[in-house]
């Protein structure tokens, strides 16, 4: 009996695990795209439009014909790609879920005995939930993490940060009625993991196999959730004398007020002039983001990576500052969270 409690032990331990690194994983890509490919040959032609789009991920649902099929060529062609099973409403799909690859597996609603078969398994499950006696059905069977469903149509936003204010741990992927004009609204919320959804992968491109046009989706989606935005060009200059006086020809010139600070002096917000040499080799230029974790992410994926040394986090534990290792033109790219 000893033995059969530390073997259960340890499989929570271990499902637990994947579930976290599976959150932290879904984190950085912020987008789930939910498909259904009736076109088991296509599976591979899909999974490279997503990822040339930046989204490394995908949430296969069972309610299509032959998705372990689809799910098990996607992972077999790209072995790092993040996924998962949808729709799996039995320990049977489960099962063969599990055994064509599937990373994770997700449903529309709860079922206490497939949570559970899941986690005796290590499998990792995201279960559905719209209402708090289910956010505590999760809770006791040892889950943190579900997905919320039918988002827009259980009351949206609103309704989760209601609903989720007395259960601080857990967190939430929201799927149905998500989409490119409310996405960032949702991922605003501190306790929304990624957004699930469809529109990336829309029926009409999958029928006519338009994979660069589904690549541009995933593309737009993308920036749009980032929202880089120019913050300001910073100059290295020589020493403070030298950043007053270019602060004061923007002064004089444009009507840029100085502001001097203790590192640097600014002229407007738009341009800060460094009292010594700073990172890049003329200066550094600032870009917003809505998510410098997911910028950092998303941008190593596009070639550019982040000096580790740089990164710094707010008081919330959030990333809020971080430096590419490349220079644009000889400038330092500074990375900053929007405010």
């Amino acid at each position: 009996m000893a033995v059969k409690a530390k073997a259960k032990t340890k499989t929570k331990n271990n499902v637990k695990e994947k579930l976290d690194a599976l959150v932290s994983q879904l984190e950085n890509v912020g987008i789930v795209p939910v498909i259904k490919l009736d076109k088991v040959e296509n599976a591979e032609k899909l999974a490279k439009a997503l990822r040339d789009g930046g989204i490394n991920c995908a949430e296969v649902t069972f309610r299509a014909k032959g998705a372990d099929e689809v799910i098990k060529r996607m992972v077999k062609a790209y072995p790092d790609m993040l996924v998962g099973a949808g729709t799996v409403l039995t320990c049977e799909q489960a099962d063969t879920a599990a055994k064509a690859g599937a990373k994770f597996c997700v449903a529309p609603g709860l079922n206490p005995q497939v949570v559970q078969h899941c986690l005796d398994k290590g499998i990792p499950f995201a279960p559905g939930v719209s209402s708090a006696s289910e956010i505590e059905q999760a809770m006791e069977l040892g889950l943190d993490f579900v997905k919320f469903f039918p988002a827009e149509q259980a009351g949206g936003l609103s309704y989760i940060k209601a609903i989720s204010a007395p259960y601080s741990s857990m967190r939430f992927m929201p799927t149905g009625g998500v989409s490119a004009d409310n996405l960032n609204t949702y991922l605003a919320f501190n306790k929304i993991v990624c957004c699930g959804g469809s529109w990336i992968v829309p029926n009409k491109l999958l029928d006519e196999e338009n994979w660069e046009g589904i690549t541009k989706l995933c593309r737009e989606a993308i920036d749009k959730m980032l929202g880089f935005t120019m913050v300001h060009v910073g100059l290295n200059c020589a020493n403070p004398e030298e950043a007053e006086a270019v602060a004061d020809e923007f002064d004089n010139a444009f009507g840029f007020t100085k502001k001097v600070g203790n590192s640097s002096v600014f002229a407007s917000t738009y341009m800060e002039m460094m009292k010594a040499p700073f990172r890049g080799t003329h200066g550094h230029i600032a870009v917003a983001t809505n998510s410098v974790k997911r910028a950092v992410y998303q941008l190593s994926l596009r070639g550019y990576d982040v000096d580790e040394s740089s990164v710094k986090y707010n008081a919330d534990g959030v990333m809020n500052v971080a430096y590419l290792k490349n220079e644009f033109g000889g400038f330092a790219v500074h990375l900053v969270l929007k405010k």
